[in-house]
């Protein structure tokens, strides 16, 4: 039987992050998003993760600690759920830093966000409304105006 070249249980993109405090971010991601280790981490010889991969709804993040070859960077998820609000409640109880209250969006979604422990940005959205592309131009230059008018 020939391999598959995706693997069963994986999209074309996934995102793999490099973090400060993987073991932490991974039990946030449990508490805030109901996210599920695939497997045991593997571990370096100092304790530290190697690699580690977690599955959020249908997708998997894979997570490893910084080091010296991989320094941290932080990453931005946009992560639809059934309620974004009480995703979002969930995930600043969780210890999220609340970046965006719930809001509905000029594009259709109600979205509001947190940052994890190791400054990745965690968006959690829910669609609420599907927009032609004639109107969301037309939203997309009347929010550029806001902003615009906010600003000066």
């Amino acid at each position: 039987m020939a391999v598959k070249p995706i693997p069963d249980g994986y999209h074309a993109v996934t995102p793999y992050v490099t973090v400060r405090g993987a073991d932490k971010v991974i039990e946030f991601l449990g508490q805030a998003f109901d996210a599920e280790m695939t497997h045991e981490p593997m571990k370096r010889p100092d304790g530290s993760i190697m690699h580690a991969e977690v599955k959020i709804g249908d997708s998997r993040v894979m997570l490893a600690d910084e080091s010296e070859q991989a320094p941290a960077s932080a990453a931005t998820f946009y992560l639809y759920v059934n309620d974004a609000d009480a995703a979002y409640q969930r995930a600043v109880k969780a210890g999220g830093k609340s970046v965006m209250e719930p809001m509905d969006m000029f594009y259709g979604d109600r979205c509001g966000g947190v940052k994890d422990f190791s400054g990745n940005s965690w968006m959690v959205a829910t669609h609420k409304e599907d927009i032609s592309v004639p109107e969301l131009k037309k939203r997309v230059e009347a929010f550029l105006r806001q902003q615009k008018d906010k600003a000066a």
